[in-house]
């Protein structure tokens, strides 16, 4: 079996924003040689998400809103640590932290309309991602 990591690194403009990362993880499967197996994707920050869906602008801001209704900014118990990030963590749960992707004939085997996000919920400072390809 081979193993293959690679990091995907952001520091995006807005606090909150969506990145599409589906292009970036094709040439780290492809780089890996894999041709049968598993792509995990994980963000390896605390305040930020990987998930699928459409790449359609109307549903990304409907996916934003949605989180922001669920896990508004407000006054967490999690600010009296000295911290101001509680809504983050709470929209990190609501999307996940790490999607496991199909490899089949070297490439990410997803459905016609998948795409793979980035979702940072507290940022404007460097972040990194976890790209880990496992498979024959």
């Amino acid at each position: 079996m081979k193993s293959h990591t690679e990091y995907l690194w952001f520091n995006t403009k807005k606090e909150k924003e969506i990145v599409p990362i589906t292009d970036a993880i094709e040439k780290i499967v492809s780089a890996s040689g894999v041709k049968e197996g598993f792509c995990l994707v994980s963000a390896m920050h605390i305040t930020a998400a990987v998930y699928v869906n459409d790449e359609e602008s109307g549903l990304i801001t409907d996916i934003l809103d949605w989180a922001e209704k669920l896990a508004p900014v407000g006054n967490y118990r999690h600010h009296h640590t000295g911290e101001s990030n509680g809504d983050a963590h709470l929209k990190r749960l609501l999307l996940g932290h790490q999607v496991l992707l199909p490899i089949t004939n070297g490439k990410l085997d997803l459905g016609p309309w998948e795409r793979v996000f980035y979702a940072e919920f507290d940022g404007m400072r460097k972040k990194r991602v976890i790209v880990k390809v496992m498979g024959e």
